[in-house]
C-alpha cells in the first residue's frame, strides 16, 4: 500500500524537477533545491572548479548570479576565461534581472570591439547596462513608479590569459584564499572596494564629491545612508537617486527629495586587475548577506578546511547558523520560517566559489564544455559560438 502511494506520488512530482537524466553529473545540471536553498555541489570551468549556492530571505528574490566560462568575446576567436556575476538588487528584483540578462552580453560586445579583456571594458560594460536600465525606467516610470526606486549592487570576476579582473559598484565582496609559503595558511584578501556609506572612506567620498550638501550623508538608526535613504554609494539602477527628472509624482513622498542638480549615486564601477600566481588557490564571491554573518578569513577557513564539492551550500549555512545564533534560536528552526519573514533574519545570500586550479590556464587549451548557469537553476549547456 505504502509503496503503490510513493510511486504514485513521485508519478505526479517528477515533471517538476528540472534534472532527471542518467548520472550524478546530470541530475545536477541545473542545480538542486531544497526549500529557499538553491545549490550546485561542484562543476567545472576553464579556470578549475566552482560551487554555487544562493538563498531566498525576500518575498522574491533580489539576488541574481551568473557563471559563464568559454569565449569572452561576441567573436568565437577571441579571448577565452570565466565570468562571474553578483547581482543584489533592492527594492525589488528588476534591476538585479535586467543586470543578469545583458551585463555579460555588453561586455561580449565590448571584448570584441576592444580586441581584449581589460579594467576599461568592464567600465564601459556597467555604463551600458547602466543606461540601458535607465532607458526601461524612463518608458514605464509613469506606470510603474515603483521601478524608480529599484536599483542593484553589482560585482563582476573575469579570469582571462592568467589575470584576474573585478568591477565592483556596491557592497558586495570577492575575497581571494592565498596560501603564505612560509607559514602554510591560507590568508583571506579582500579584492574588491566596496561603496558602503558605514566605511568611514566612503563618507568623506561623498563629502567631497557634494561639498554644498552637508546632508549628503545623514546618521539614521545607527546606520549611514546617502541623504537618510540608502547605505551604497555607487549601484545600478535607483533612478530616483540619478534623475532629476524623476523626482516628482508619480515617485512616492516617501522617496522624494530636495531638488539635486547632479546624481546622488554614481554606476561607475573600482576595479582591480590581478595577476594570479600558484599560491592563489580559490576565490569567493558572494553579496552581502554573507559578509554580514562571517569574516572575510572566517569564510576562507570554511573553504580551506572542507571539500570542494558543496563548499557554497556550506558558507550559506555558516551563515544561517550565525544568524539563528544571534537571534538565540535554532538554526532547524530559522529554515521553516517562509520568505519574507526570513528578510528579518537574514538577508538574500548569494556564494560562488572559483577554485583556481594551477594548470587552469593549459587546461582551457582542451576546450570543456562551455558553462553557462545561473543562480536560482538556470541551464548549464555548450553555447552557441559565433563565427568571425
Amino acid at each position: 500500500m505504502w509503496r503503490t502511494l510513493a510511486n504514485a506520488f513521485m508519478k505526479m512530482v517528477s515533471p517538476c524537477w528540472r534534472s532527471s537524466a542518467k548520472g550524478d553529473d546530470s541530475r545536477d545540471r541545473n542545480g538542486r533545491i531544497n526549500g529557499l536553498l538553491w545549490y550546485k555541489d561542484l562543476g567545472e570551468n576553464l579556470n578549475g572548479e566552482f560551487s554555487m549556492a544562493v538563498v531566498q530571505a525576500n518575498s522574491m528574490l533580489e539576488d541574481q548570479s551568473r557563471i559563464e566560462s568559454g569565449p569572452l568575446s561576441s567573436c568565437d576567436s577571441g579571448p577565452q576565461g570565466t565570468f562571474v556575476g553578483i547581482y543584489d538588487g533592492h527594492a525589488g528584483p528588476e534591476a538585479s534581472r535586467y543586470l543578469n540578462e545583458h551585463l555579460f552580453s555588453n561586455l561580449k560586445r565590448l571584448v570584441w570591439e576592444q580586441q581584449g579583456m581589460s579594467g576599461d571594458v568592464i567600465h564601459k560594460a556597467f555604463i551600458e547596462t547602466e543606461e540601458g536600465f535607465l532607458s526601461l525606467v524612463r518608458k514605464q516610470w509613469l506606470s510603474r513608479p515603483q521601478i524608480l526606486s529599484v536599483g542593484s549592487c553589482c560585482l563582476v570576476g573575469i579570469i582571462c590569459s592568467g589575470t584576474l579582473y573585478v568591477g565592483n559598484a556596491g557592497d558586495s565582496r570577492v575575497v581571494l584564499g592565498r596560501l603564505e609559503k612560509a607559514t602554510r595558511q591560507v590568508v583571506a584578501t579582500q579584492l574588491s572596494t566596496e561603496h558602503n556609506a558605514s566605511i568611514d572612506t566612503v563618507r568623506e567620498e561623498m563629502r567631497s564629491l557634494h561639498p554644498d550638501d552637508p546632508q549628503i550623508v545623514i546618521l539614521r538608526h545607527k546606520v549611514w545612508r546617502v541623504k537618510g535613504i540608502i547605505q551604497v554609494t555607487r549601484s545600478l539602477g535607483d533612478a530616483y537617486l540619478k534623475k532629476a527628472e524623476f523626482n516628482r509624482d508619480p515617485l512616492q513622498s516617501k522617496f522624494r527629495l530636495p531638488p539635486f542638480d547632479k546624481p546622488l549615486l554614481r554606476p561607475d564601477p573600482s576595479i582591480l586587475v590581478h595577476k594570479l600566481n600558484p599560491q592563489d588557490q580559490f576565490l569567493i564571491f558572494a553579496s552581502d548577506g554573507l559578509w554580514e554573518h562571517l569574516s572575510n578569513q572566517e569564510a576562507v577557513d570554511i573553504v580551506h578546511h572542507n571539500p570542494h564539492n558543496g563548499i557554497a551550500k556550506k558558507l550559506v549555512k555558516s551563515a544561517l547558523q550565525r544568524a539563528a545564533k544571534k537571534r538565540e534560536m535554532r538554526y532547524s528552526d530559522l529554515k521553516k520560517i517562509d520568505r519574507g519573514v526570513r528578510r528579518h533574519f537574514h538577508d538574500d545570500i548569494t556564494v560562488v566559489v572559483l577554485f583556481l586550479s594551477p594548470n587552469g590556464i593549459s587546461k582551457a587549451l582542451f576546450r570543456p564544455p562551455t558553462i553557462s548557469m545561473r543562480g536560482g537553476g538556470g541551464p548549464t549547456h555548450l553555447n552557441t559560438h559565433l563565427k568571425c
